[in-house]
């Protein structure tokens, strides 16, 4: 895999295998539809606005607790885009290529998928400027939250997984 080494000072990562194919994975992540399902922790409810999966393409979604009323969650970019294989996105740079002031704090993620004998090695690196930044995001919740995340995302495609016709 190319996901960077964490560095325990600056990063925060996390790792686990997923029961489903890296392309189910990967669709989680690029298609709207599913990405809005797992995107941000239950009960919040994720609107996906802008989604383009390519280097230098918007990564855009916002967040309700009433699903009516919206606040923005990310405007981003994306870095690199390796079909079933590689994610990296930055919240540094808006979605109108702009330098940003990222809330709560400015991180690059890396979203590595690997084969696995049970399906998909899914690792995650959230990337910070300053062991400051790194220590605010785990303080604010990053195991729980991509934690979360990354279970509700589990459960999808494991679930399409069981459904679809061999």
């Amino acid at each position: 895999m190319s996901n960077p080494t964490a560095d325990p000072k600056l990063d925060l990562a996390l790792q686990r295998v997923i029961r489903a194919p890296r392309s189910a994975v990967w669709r989680a992540w690029t298609d709207s539809a599913r990405l809005s399902q797992w995107w941000i922790p239950a009960p919040l409810v994720t609107r996906v606005d802008r989604l383009d999966v390519r280097p230098g393409g918007a990564f855009v979604t916002q967040m309700s607790e009433d699903g009516e009323t919206f606040t923005p969650h990310v405007d981003g970019i994306f870095l690199v885009a390796e079909k079933d294989r590689r994610l990296v996105f930055t919240n540094g740079i808006t979605s109108a290529l702009r330098p940003a002031r990222a809330f709560p704090v400015s991180m690059t993620a890396h979203i590595e998928l690997a084969d696995h004998p049970e399906g998909t090695d899914y690792r995650v690196v959230v990337q910070h400027a300053s062991a400051e930044d790194s220590a605010r995001h785990a303080e604010l919740g990053f195991f729980e939250g991509w934690g979360t995340v990354t279970e509700a995302l589990t459960r999808l495609v494991e679930a399409e997984e069981a459904t679809e016709p061999r």
